[in-house]
């Protein structure tokens, strides 16, 4: 018969981390326009071994997926002047020309904070890119709201460092 360990059974105090404790850089962009920012996720692939009368599955390719990011679009510094700076290095649309991954793929770092304002958790995100981003909607019914700016940036990989 097993023995119970008292710490699996009883409470155990715990801080949780909390969604709106974070700070994530971007080179180019203030931190403090970034509202959003959707966690970081990976799926695995899965490569099935067809092996006499059973089948047998590993661990295929990872993918890591996109995130979601809402910035603030304040009126100076501009928070689209700053993001369209970026999405210039990927594509410039007066010349046509394309930029070199080099150029447009950035290491991006989400700090995740604690209570008291010390960083908990890091997570680095590799090679990103933009693959989307939307400038908000004007709208003459809305007087109270402000605009914002949605991004999809791809990413390599991520690394959590603590």
């Amino acid at each position: 018969m097993a023995v119970l360990d008292p710490n699996e059974i009883f409470f155990t105090a715990f801080e949780p981390k909390q969604q709106n404790r974070f700070i994530m850089y971007i080179d180019g962009i203030p931190s403090y326009t970034i509202k959003t920012a959707g966690a970081v996720e990976v799926t695995q692939d899965e490569v099935i071994l067809n092996h006499i009368n059973v089948y047998r599955k590993v661990k295929g390719k990872s993918k890591w997926s996109d995130i979601s990011l809402t910035l603030f679009d304040p009126i100076t510094p501009s928070g689209a002047q700053a993001v369209m700076e970026w999405v210039r290095l990927h594509h410039e649309s007066v010349t046509g020309r394309d930029g070199y991954s080099d150029f447009y793929k950035k290491d991006l770092t989400i700090d995740i904070l604690g209570p008291v304002g010390d960083i908990v958790s890091e997570w680095v995100i590799k090679g990103a890119f933009i693959k989307s981003a939307n400038f908000g909607e004007y709208n003459w019914d809305n007087e109270s709201a402000a605009q914002n700016i949605t991004m999809t940036v791809g990413m390599d990989y991520c690394i959590l460092n603590f």
